[in-house]
């Protein structure tokens, strides 16, 4: 299972073995079990973030195979080399730090592709006091410091981003809230052949409902009803009402799109598919663009298991995985078509929706 994140947000220090370990919970968006990651150092300079790629750690016998499978994601963008953190395993007392020949394995398959190992390391996990260790030299070493304290702990903080106990927890975030309800909705949404609204008018009427789960959504009111999901639904299917959506996760990270993303999440949680594509790729883009990578991996991820066609899903996975910073996905969402769309009428929040 791999995880691949873009660059910049939040920042991590390159050149500070211990800083870089103790920044991965909160670069990742959630704690690291048992890992490999692999960062990218962008071109020209080589000391900003590229391209970051988790996966577990593999079986002896497809090293190779895990190896060759990452090594080409970092040759799609301009890195100019890769630094790799191990994380797990138990070091014996005198000996090389574990899954030695694991990171032989990377650096041969990355020198395939004109990219050293600028840097290659190990902690048993990633806590405050936990020893950490370098492959190629042996007086490189040290205890990691707490993670909180770290910059990127920090940035994360203000962001009023969380990092979860897992990966499985994180994912958990997109399940049905009840699969019950989510089937009854599949079922009246195949009986309906056209949008519960007249053709002329459709498009005031799918604004309008977009603009009512914002209400109710403010108001605290929970999740939306089975005709109201429905409806919410066949809106999201209407492009003009796509690109009005799109234009909500700009300027990044403000009260507004934090709303919208909410929205979008909780109507992952509460349409079944493939409808439910529509909300997943809004949620992963607005994700992807303050920088939550792992998560717009997971969201884009649920879009394609709902609609495996879905071409705007596929399009920002490709993006997401060849490590492409945020800002080169911006001019989506300021080069939408909205006109003659109404938009959704929407007051500044007053307070943060989460």
């Amino acid at each position: 299972m791999t995880t691949a994140t873009p660059t910049g947000r939040p920042p991590v220090n390159l050149r500070d073995p211990a800083q870089l370990l103790a920044a991965l919970p909160y670069l990742l968006g959630f704690r690291l079990g048992a890992s490999v990651v692999l960062l990218g150092h962008r071109a020209p300079v080589g000391n900003r973030l590229g391209l970051v790629m988790r996966a577990d750690l593999p079986r002896r016998e497809d090293r190779a195979h895990q190896a060759r499978a990452l090594a080409p994601r970092f040759a799609a963008a301009p890195h100019t080399g890769v630094t790799v953190a191990i994380i797990g395993g138990r070091r014996r007392s005198g000996g090389p730090p574990p899954h030695a020949g694991f990171v032989d394995e990377l650096a041969e398959a990355l020198a395939e592709f004109g990219l050293p190992v600028l840097h290659a390391v190990w902690a048993a996990d990633i806590a405050e006091g936990v020893r950490w260790a370098c492959y190629v030299d042996e007086d490189c070493g040290g205890e990691l410091p707490d993670p909180a304290s770290t910059v990127a702990a920090a940035a994360a903080t203000e962001s009023g981003t969380v990092v979860f106990d897992s990966r499985e927890e994180l994912a958990a975030l997109l399940a049905p809230r009840s699969p019950e309800a989510v089937a009854r909705r599949a079922d009246e949404l195949s009986r309906l052949a056209e949008p519960p609204w007249p053709e002329a008018t459709r498009v005031d009427d799918a604004a309008a409902e977009i603009r009512a789960a914002f209400d109710r959504q403010r108001r605290g009111e929970g999740p939306p009803t089975d005709a109201e999901a429905v409806r919410l639904a066949c809106a999201l299917t209407l492009s003009e009402i796509r690109d009005v959506c799109l234009t909500m996760a700009v300027p990044p990270g403000t009260l507004e799109a934090r709303e919208a993303e909410r929205l979008w999440l909780t109507l992952v949680q509460e349409i079944p598919g493939p409808e439910r594509a529509e909300a997943a790729t809004l949620l992963g883009y607005t994700a992807f663009m303050r920088g939550e990578g792992t998560f717009a991996g997971m969201a884009l991820e649920n879009a394609l298991e709902a609609a495996p066609d879905h071409l705007m899903a596929r399009l920002l996975t490709t993006v997401l995985d060849h490590g492409m910073p945020p800002e080169q996905l911006l001019g989506l969402a300021l080069a939408a078509d909205t006109e003659g769309v109404p938009g959704f009428g929407l007051e500044p929040a007053e307070q943060p929706p989460f």
